[in-house]
């Protein structure tokens, strides 16, 4: 996955820090901007993987620090939430001017209310989707607990969020209490997606129901049972991505998937970026990739965990076509298989090969369910070795490597 470290002006001159992410294949079909937490960054954990997620379904994701925070310019007691519309405005523009103008916000807690903010002064939006996101954007005062009069009093106070100390000036609460949210959401008539945790501790569940009433058709509501407000399970965070980047292809449509032409049973395509492969075999598209661990995004089995793949889908489909045919009563078949390498002289059966080389060596462990006696379990233990892929791992292979010609 590309991902570009980018900048761009505000509407005060400031220059916010911001991180451009693209799909494997490094060509999206639409652009996304993320808004995270108040007084976050755009390096949060739920922040990066809700993001990759979202380059997986062909998104390129602009996710950048408001002003004041993270690596951006500017004073953060100088802003407020209509500085942080701003900066999603300039973030648009950004995009508009260097890519293409941005089709999708998503905006975490008060972020997403600033993205319902945005999107109502943005033609290019067709898609809108919150996370944990506050009905109300003066509901975020609650976090600045007993130091509201403070603020009121003397016009600013030190204020600790998340462990963190911020100056807090009282325009930030006028502002906050100037906004109506729900006479967007009214006027904002475009399709929105609300994802809430019903043990949000923090923005509690019954914003998501204020939102979802106050919005048009189309709108649809998520729970995240179990997540809490941060999103700090990484499985939570990819599943709202999972989440976002299905529900938004009803809304911005991608193109046609052109499949490789080949005459040949199996094409795979890769290019300069990433280990990514897109496979056309048949009729089928797939993807391979390799792990993190070695310079990949893991966006697909490896190499070697498909060709683990081949011999346990081959062997399960020939012990279950013998015991068919001789109506045996094998309900399921399941093959778990590890591969690795093994010096040959840790292979009782290899006594062909030198004992100071690794060979490759598949372990296969079969699960048998059904009424079935110890011989046919035993002759089933046999077939799962005469599968035809289990023997052409076993056979010498050729294999002829050519350019294609040109014409």
């Amino acid at each position: 996955m590309k991902i570009e470290k980018v900048q761009f002006e505000n509407a005060n001159g400031y220059t916010l820090s911001a991180r451009l992410e693209f799909p494997p294949d490094s060509h999206p079909y639409a652009f996304a901007i993320f808004a995270h937490v108040f007084t976050g960054n755009k390096s949060l954990s739920a922040t990066r993987h809700i993001s990759r997620s979202l380059t997986q379904h062909g998104i390129g994701v602009l996710r950048f620090d408001f002003t004041g925070l993270g690596e951006s310019e500017g004073e953060f007691a100088d802003t407020n939430f209509t500085s942080n519309v701003e900066d999603l405005l300039a973030a648009s523009k950004f995009l508009e001017e260097n890519y293409q103008a941005p089709r999708i916000l998503i905006g975490h807690s008060l972020g997403g209310a600033a993205v319902i903010f945005a999107a109502s002064q943005l033609d290019s939006i067709q898609a809108v989707a919150t996370v944990g996101a506050p009905s109300e954007p003066e509901h975020v005062m609650h976090l600045l607990h007993d130091k509201i009069e403070d603020i009121e009093k003397t016009g600013v106070a030190n204020v600790s969020i998340g462990g963190r100390n911020f100056m807090i000036k009282k325009q930030f609460l006028d502002d906050l209490r100037s906004k109506d949210m729900f006479q967007i959401l009214r006027d904002l008539k475009k399709p929105i997606l609300v994802l809430h945790s019903p043990q949000d501790s923090v923005v509690e569940i019954e914003n998501a129901a204020k939102i979802y009433h106050a919005a048009y058709h189309p709108k649809s509501f998520v729970s995240l049972d179990g997540a809490d407000h941060m999103l700090t399970k990484k499985g939570d965070a990819a599943y709202v991505g999972e989440l976002v980047g299905s529900w938004m292809t009803r809304y911005v449509i991608p193109p046609p998937v052109e499949k490789l032409k080949t005459d040949a049973q199996v094409a795979v395509k890769l290019g300069d970026v990433g280990f990514t492969a897109e496979i056309q075999a048949g009729r089928h598209g797939l993807i391979a990739d390799e792990g993190e661990e070695v310079g990949g995004d893991d966006f697909g089995p490896s190499p070697y965990q498909y060709l683990s793949a081949a011999l346990g889908a081959c062997t399960v489909m020939t012990l279950q076509m013998y015991a068919r045919r001789k109506k045996w009563d094998l309900k399921e078949v399941r093959v778990h298989i590890d591969h690795g390498k093994k010096y040959a002289d840790d292979c009782k059966e290899c006594v062909e090969f030198s004992k100071e080389i690794k060979i490759d060596h598949f372990e296969k462990v079969i699960e048998l369910e059904g009424d079935l006696n110890e011989e046919q379990i035993n002759r089933l233990l046999e077939i799962a070795d005469r599968c035809p892929v289990h023997r052409t791992l076993h056979k010498e292979v050729k294999i002829t490597t050519r350019l294609k010609e040109t014409v």
